[in-house]
């Protein structure tokens, strides 16, 4: 013990529904209206009473609320838990239990309805509960610690509740009723059927929330991050860390001790469901967590275990334990922190037997596990093991995940006699931290690096990755320098690590938006070994190769940043060619960044989607996110907005639960800008507002110097602003991040944003402040490496044309421009343009044809701010909005429907190709897709159908 703290505010902090609150919510507002039962369910200490206190809470205003605690000394006693139900009831004031309180009273041992089944007691138990008035809310507290009798009583009385929830009262009043039971154990038959509400671990925001309410001092940041990750979201834990530490200690003023969870602290928190086990069973127990602590996963090996339970001399296990889950021949603890605890707290002597018997029931192909439980079993450093750890865990042909390999590096450095050998197997350590999604203890490990001394090269690899943990989760600037100071120390002795450092530098400047940094470190000289090949300590001299594709990286990089477009392909290319056969995530992902430079979003998303589907095949959780990040940023640059969502919905999961935030940054700046289009959920509980992804977008790039996503997140509040018709507001925002000037936006990203703030400044009046940013948005089109970017240029030039024909010409090529790709939402807003622009000019025939499809377009890329522009502007236009295409005709695509109606009108291909100003090829594929998708097979069925469409009332 290192002292208590004695500024605890609250015993019994309250319930912190964190995400899952909006379906929380949704669950007890069914209760309140309709009735029924819901199993509730979670880990030992995960927060089940606080829970129930929050649902008792929540339904007090609405009508009565029955609460039971169970009484484990009572449950050997037959009805001893209904009888403690049926007693609340009567005090409740139930309508059916105030008939007969004597049913459900003293004394001990009486049977409610003497002589009656289960069955029978459970449906006298449905007219107890019924409320005199208003809903009545039951929360039963660890019924799993009912006796068997009262339990049957009770699952019959859940189950008819659950069916007949949102039917008729089963007897004048609504019944809502919650079970709590222990989530570490099988769920009781008795309340098998019923709907199941598993209570997840606190969200890393809730947990140091609920930590700074219960000290009640300002807890070290570092401090926070420890303490969350150490109790997994589980909020006894969290306490009992929290009651272990001094003020000074959680002040970040002295050392945490270590572990930081120890055995007294993980028995105080969960010490209760692990008495009265049998010694045979808690060995049996013992000897399955020990297992599955060296697998590297949540699972182990049965039959290793039960030949190290002959081994041991226990009885045979005939049947596993509640707390274990047997499947398939493997064997899962079904509460970790149980686990945990109960390995934690075994005598040192049982633990060491057990894991020397787990050794030697081993198979010789296992040969880390091997390891791995003798270096368990050992009493004092062995640098002989440590030796032999070291080099497995090294082997790249093993087939093992990140965190078995981070715990066999760490047992190395325990067991060895070197400083500098302890340095090295931390940093490797540190290495595999980061792949496992572990950052902040990736983090913690380089620092014990930074105490001791240790040779150059390690020093410099412990750089690398902490400028590597720093990109993700910290300032940028910070990870530049340490990339730097990487490359410096590995320079010498590790000439290809130190070239990755490099570029890693330059990647940070990237992020930080410092153009003349980025240059400056791209333009080092020194050519650098082949970067593709394993991340291991090198044996020997890299094998030659025509082309070095880091040096073609840094070529073609440098020359994006020049704005020597030319002669950025070619070296781009060619890092796109070497990565056909690239099997490494790493340099898989340095390939999308090359292919969306370029332009080329369809190599990028390959590239991305093996990038993915490799680092989940290693088990490289870190990496995972950071693939979908570059998925994303390809599906919005294609302009497919709702799949963009969707990768970086998944993606900021990912980063959420590795601790990077830097990453988050980037997909929360990624759905702000899909939201902008997109518009804020419809219904409460939906997803998040644009403003709240930008909020959350700029609150982490502020923190850690995140200019490109800081900048795409205020595009993204700006195109917002846009949609719901607010230009002003749109081109205040957007004027300093696209206009000359120290405060511009990032250099990458400004550029994007200059066709909204064109629009923008047009549409509120002032579009000689635009003027000045079309040039160089044209330089950047003319490179190529934005698909929509030529029709983009040709919508702002027809924005900005003082002469009327010529506005006319712009619109017309800008629209013909956008045949070339696939992005529904961005012709629709060049049609949308176009169409205010002819009703202005009471050109309202023209203008209800554009804007008509501009609905159209906008409806299917799912943009409903947008839509409901051009509805707006279809109104004024005298037409209904309501009045575009429906039936067989709604299939159609704002193109095809111009084509079917000239074409239904008599008109020629190549008058049509004419009025359209595109290409007779073009209304060729056109005319046979509307063939297609309206299964006609000539020009007068397709008339026809046109001319029902027109009387029914369609609008084409």
């Amino acid at each position: 013990m290192t002292g208590r703290t004695t500024t605890e505010r609250s015993a019994a902090p309250a319930y912190r529904p964190g995400p899952a609150g909006e379906r929380i919510a949704a669950l007890l507002d069914r209760l309140r209206a309709g009735g029924g039962a819901h199993l509730v369910t979670g880990e030992p200490g995960g927060g089940r009473t606080a829970f129930l206190d929050f649902a008792a809470r929540s339904h007090e205003a609405a009508g009565p609320v029955i609460r039971v605690r169970s009484d484990p000394s009572r449950a050997r006693e037959a009805y001893a838990g209904l009888r403690a139900l049926g007693r609340a009831v009567v005090r409740a004031g139930g309508a059916g239990a105030a008939s007969r309180p004597d049913a459900w009273g003293d004394p001990p041992g009486t049977e409610p309805l003497p002589g009656a089944d289960p069955i029978t007691i459970g449906e006298a138990l449905l007219t107890a509960l019924q409320p005199a008035v208003g809903p009545v809310l039951v929360c039963v507290d660890d019924a799993h610690l009912w006796d068997a009798p009262s339990r049957a009583a009770l699952g019959h009385a859940a189950a008819r509740l659950h069916a007949a929830a949102g039917a008729a009262d089963l007897g004048g009043g609504r019944v809502g009723l919650l079970v709590s039971v222990a989530g570490h154990r099988p769920v009781d038959r008795d309340f098998t059927g019923l709907p199941v509400l598993r209570l997840d671990p606190l969200a890393p925001a809730d947990a140091a929330a609920l930590l700074d309410e219960v000290t009640g001092v300002l807890v070290d940041p570092a401090v926070r991050d420890t303490l969350v990750a150490e109790a997994e979201g589980n909020p006894a834990l969290l306490l009992a860390l929290a009651r272990r530490l001094s003020a000074p200690q959680l002040r970040g003023e002295r050392l945490l001790p270590r572990p930081v969870a120890d055995a007294e602290t993980l028995t105080a928190a969960f010490g209760g469901h692990l008495t009265g086990l049998h010694p045979d069973r808690h060995a049996l127990l013992l000897t399955v967590a020990a297992a599955v602590r060296a697998s590297g996963g949540p699972e182990t090996d049965a039959a290793a275990v039960l030949r190290a339970v002959a081994l041991l001399g226990l009885r045979d296990a005939r049947s596993w334990p509640d707390l274990v889950e047997a499947a398939d021949g493997r064997l899962r603890l079904r509460s970790g922190l149980l686990g945990r605890a109960l390995y934690a707290t075994a005598p040192a002597d049982r633990r060491r037997a057990v894991h020397l018997a787990l050794a030697r029931s081993l198979p010789a192909h296992d040969r880390l596990l091997v390891l791995l439980h003798r270096s368990w079993a050992t009493t004092a450093p062995d640098p002989d093991l440590a030796a032999a750890l070291a080099a497995t865990a090294s082997d790249p042909a093993l087939a093992a995940p990140p965190d078995l390999r981070r715990t066999a590096h760490l047992r190395a450095a325990a067991l060895s006699g070197d400083s500098a050998l302890r340095a090295h197997s931390h940093t490797r350590a540190a290495e595999q931290a980061l792949l496992g999604g572990h950052t902040a203890e990736a983090v913690r490990l380089l620092d014990t690096v930074r105490e001791h001394p240790a040779p150059a090269a390690v020093r410099g690899r412990a750089e690398l990755l902490r400028g590597t943990a720093l990109l993700r989760d910290g300032p940028v600037d910070d990870a530049r320098a340490s990339f730097l100071l990487a490359a410096r120390l590995l320079t010498p002795g590790d000439p290809t690590r130190a070239a990755r450092a490099t570029l890693a530098a330059a990647d940070a400047a990237w992020a930080a938006g410092d153009a003349a940094g980025c240059l400056r470190i791209l333009g080092e000289q020194g050519e650098a070994p082949d970067p593709y090949q394993a991340t291991d300590l090198p044996t020997g001299p890299p094998a030659p190769h025509h082309r070095d594709p880091l040096h073609d990286y840094r070529t073609g990089m440098r020359a994006v940043l020049e704005a020597r477009f030319d002669q950025a392909a070619a070296p781009l290319r060619r890092v796109l060619a070497h990565s056909v056969h690239a099997d490494e995530p790493e340099h898989l992902l340095r390939s999308a960044a090359a292919a969306l430079l370029l332009g080329d979003v369809a190599a990028a998303r390959r590239a991305g989607a093996r990038a993915l589907a490799v680092a989940r095949t290693l088990g490289s959780a870190a990496l995972e996110p950071r693939a979908l990040e570059y998925l994303a940023y390809a599906e919005l640059r294609a302009g497919r907005h709702a799949l963009a969502r969707t990768h970086a919905e998944e993606g900021l999961r990912e980063a959420r639960r590795t601790g990077q935030r830097n990453t988050a940054a980037h997909h929360r700046a990624v759905l702000a800008l899909t939201a902008s289009i997109e518009g804020d959920p419809e219904r409460r509980g939906d997803g998040e507002t644009v403003e709240e992804h930008v909020a959350a977008a700029l609150a982490t790039a502020r923190r850690h110097g995140l200019a490109q996503a800081g900048t795409l997140a205020q595009w993204a509040a700006a195109r917002a602003d846009l949609g719901r018709g607010r230009p002003r507001e749109a081109a205040d925002r957007l004027g300093l991040l696209v206009r000359p000037g120290p405060r511009r936006g990032h250099f990458a990203v400004w550029m994007l944003a200059v066709p909204c703030y064109v629009e923008a400044a047009a549409l509120a009046g002032h579009p000689e402040d635009a003027r000045a940013v079309v040039d160089d948005f044209a330089l950047w089109a003319a490179c190529g490496a934005d698909p929509h970017a030529t029709a983009q240029l040709l919508r702002c030039r027809a924005l900005l044309a003082a002469a009327p024909d010529t506005a006319d010409e712009l619109y017309r090529q800008a629209l013909d421009q956008h045949e070339d790709n696939a992005s529904d939402y961005e012709r629709a807003r060049t049609e949308l343009l176009y169409g205010k622009w002819l009703r202005r000019r009471r050109r309202l025939r023209e203008a209800r044809e554009r804007l008509g499809a501009a609905l159209i377009g906008f409806e299917r890329s799912g943009a409903r701010p947008w839509a409901r522009q051009a509805a707006a502007e279809l109104r004024a236009n005298g037409a209904a909005a309501d009045g575009r295409p429906t039936g067989e005709l709604s299939r159609l695509t704002p193109q095809q429907l111009r084509i079917a109606r000239q074409v239904a009108q008599g008109a020629t291909n190549r008058e049509v190709a004419l009025s359209l100003s595109v290409s007779t090829r073009t209304v060729d594929y056109h005319l046979r897709n509307v063939f297609a998708a309206l299964g006609v097979r000539s020009r007068v069925e397709l008339a026809r159908m046109v001319e029902q469409a027109e009387k029914s009332g369609a609008q084409l």
